[in-house]
């Protein structure tokens, strides 16, 4: 009987009732999707891949449509800190009463049909949506494209923010085979958005070959960085002056291109708007001062060299530090390789996570390579203490490898209320 389970109670029983974790394909999820009627929200669908910048990019979107006034749903995965961050209306984590009834929704709907966790809670989410009276729905795609559970639902614009190397056991182990399955999420004569300003050629093939409206960057828009401001285009648009958010600009650049796309009305002022408040936790956030402490969810190489790239030099005499954690299943020597020569000390953690890499197995891989170890600890909390003691005012300290490493920072350095 799950009627009367609280929000922790039905997480914890969605974690241990389908045989696997991921288990890809929509035939079980379609399935009960048609049983609720979500598939079609009613009102506009962005749907957002990518290896990275998901989030940041449905960040933007949802700041600036909420500066429009648009009433808007939001859904994105993993979380941080709790659960409700991945389902929000108008850029606000839903309640956890929502929530249940939506759970107890979707498990009156499948019946006898076997789901995993991210299965059954996207339905909610869908569920949520289609309850909810919205303008325009925002989706990140957990895991590649065309058989993530999100692609139940047809998108009006499809994203595609990055592609890079990870989760081979599911997507492949080239950028060609990986964008490919991105592409599942593109649809005959909808827009179909690339931000990777390289990508291989099978996804413009594949945009091709779905019949879908493909852009990309560098070819039919992009922006340059002038300082204080910033300037987006494309082949109709020109965007001067645009205020800067605390969000990479290659994803804000990504996210303009689809709004462009979409079927929606924005005024410039709510663009402008909705641009300065964008703001995303875990990237490149600053959580404390003197010395400098930025946490960011880089997870993977593609992920590691980005970060890498839009943090700044060192200042002279000031020392990098890193505190870092990441999952066994990650390619653990190449997120080093994409750092190396930018971190003067590495204060190694356990992570308390399944399946975590031990910091016993991370330090040999950065020995190899030359790097610098301070120490290794049992949680990231201890790592993080560690480096703040030995750093001065003027060090900087940056927090990364895994949402799991961020969340046990925030916790340690910015507790809930």
């Amino acid at each position: 009987m799950t009627a009367s389970l609280s929000l922790n109670e039905w997480l914890a029983l969605l974690e241990t009732r389908h045989p696997k974790m991921i288990d890809m394909g929509l035939e079980r999820v379609g399935q009960v999707a048609d049983r609720l009627g979500v598939r079609h929200p009613g009102c506009p669908v962005i749907s957002v891949a990518g290896t990275n910048g998901k989030g940041s990019t449905v960040t933007t979107l949802v700041s600036i449509c909420v500066a429009a006034g648009l009433r808007v749903g939001s859904y994105t995965s993993p979380h941080l800190q709790y659960f409700n961050e991945r389902i929000c209306l108008d850029g606000r984590p839903i309640d956890d009463a929502t929530l249940v009834r939506a759970f107890e929704q979707v498990e009156a709907a499948r019946s006898d049909v076997s789901l995993t966790y991210f299965e059954f809670t996207t339905l909610a989410a869908l569920l949520v949506f289609a309850q909810a009276s919205l303008a325009v729905v925002v989706l990140e795609v957990g895991l590649g494209g065309r058989l993530d559970a999100v692609n139940v639902v047809d998108a009006d614009v499809a994203v595609v923010t990055s592609i890079g190397i990870d989760h081979v056991e599911y997507l492949g182990n080239t950028r060609e085979k990986i964008a490919i399955e991105k592409a599942g999420i593109f649809r005959r004569g909808k827009a179909a958005v690339c931000g990777d300003a390289n990508p291989p050629a099978t996804l413009p093939e594949a945009a091709r070959n779905a019949g879908a409206l493909f852009s990309s960057r560098g070819c039919d828009f992009d922006f340059s960085d002038e300082g204080e401001t910033w300037t987006w285009h494309d082949r109709k648009h020109v965007l001067a002056g645009l205020p800067k958010p605390a969000l990479a600009l290659d994803n804000a650049t990504t996210a303009l291109a689809a709004l462009f796309a979409a079927p929606l009305s924005v005024s410039d002022h709510a663009l402008r708007e909705g641009l300065q408040r964008a703001a995303l936790p875990g990237r490149l956030q600053t959580v404390a001062l003197s010395p400098l402490v930025v946490l960011d969810v880089a997870h993977n190489p593609h992920g590691a060299a980005f970060l890498m790239q839009q943090l700044p030099l060192a200042k002279k005499g000031q020392r990098t530090f890193a505190v870092f954690a990441m999952l066994a299943d990650k390619d653990i020597g190449a997120v080093i390789d994409a750092c190396l020569g930018r971190i003067d000390r590495w204060y190694v953690a356990d992570l308390d996570a399944p399946r975590s890499a031990s910091a016993k197995h991370i330090a040999p891989l950065l020995l190899e390579r030359g790097a610098h170890v301070a120490a290794l600890y049992g949680n990231v909390a201890m790592a993080l203490a560690a480096a703040r003691q030995k750093a001065s005012a003027d060090d900087r300290i940056l927090v990364f490898g895994s949402f799991y490493t961020v969340a046990a920072a925030q916790t340690a350095l910015v507790p809930r209320a």
